[in-house]
């Protein structure tokens, strides 16, 4: 059985250089987790956590249909009520959107069913799984860099983002959205590689 794996069938979403690029993604299915709060604290592991367990179960499903595929990389989307910069609020304020991009042959209703099934054999994430939910995202047109080193140098990087953001008359229009490319347990905050990208329209000059 061939196994799909999105990041060499969708090598644009799954890597970035280190300028800035104007790239343009079309709709995909994810299995998303939404909260609030700081991302290195309990509510945000026990999300993550959920996430990938339904994945995988998505995944096992999938398999016995004869449809096997490798689990993608963490997402997440990033955004303050306030609409200051990240690092300018506490870290209670910061609400997240965990996201795991799924194949076009994972349907909605086998999500279910994964979430089902995963919750009565995770009991102790069974509330996050109930929380969970399958929806379609596109983001358009966007302009994405990769950033190398700890998410507290991530400024920087916008700052350049936005440089050539201005440079070409485009503005934001989504969320700040980060992939993980980097597992940060096994990496040194040196090593780690994030993608970071923002959704963009043409500034309206009316």
């Amino acid at each position: 059985m061939d196994k799909l794996d999105l990041a060499k069938t969708n090598k644009t979403y799954y890597k970035a250089g280190t300028e800035p690029e104007l790239v343009g993604f079309g709709e995909a299915p994810y299995l998303t987790i939404a909260g609030q709060g700081d991302p290195n604290g309990e509510r945000f592991a026990q999300a993550a956590a959920a996430l990938y367990a339904a994945a995988y179960g998505a995944k096992a499903l999938g398999k016995a249909q004869g449809t096997d595929f490798t689990v993608p990389k963490l997402e997440g989307l990033w955004w303050m009520d306030s609409g200051k910069p990240a690092l300018e609020v506490p870290r209670q304020e910061w609400h997240w959107k965990l996201l795991i991009r799924m194949p076009d042959f994972v349907t909605g209703a086998l999500a279910a069913e994964a979430k089902e099934k995963t919750a009565l054999k995770k009991k102790e994430l069974a509330d996050d799984i109930a929380h969970m939910a399958y929806e379609a995202m596109a983001e358009g047109l966007s302009v994405q860099m990769l950033h190398v080193g700890p998410y507290e140098t991530e400024p920087e990087t916008v700052e350049r983002m936005h440089a050539y953001m201005e440079a070409r008359g485009l503005v934001q229009n989504g969320l700040h959205h980060e992939i993980y490319l980097t597992d940060p347990r096994k990496t040194p905050p040196s090593g780690w590689k994030t993608i970071l990208r923002f959704p963009v329209e043409q500034r309206d000059l009316s």
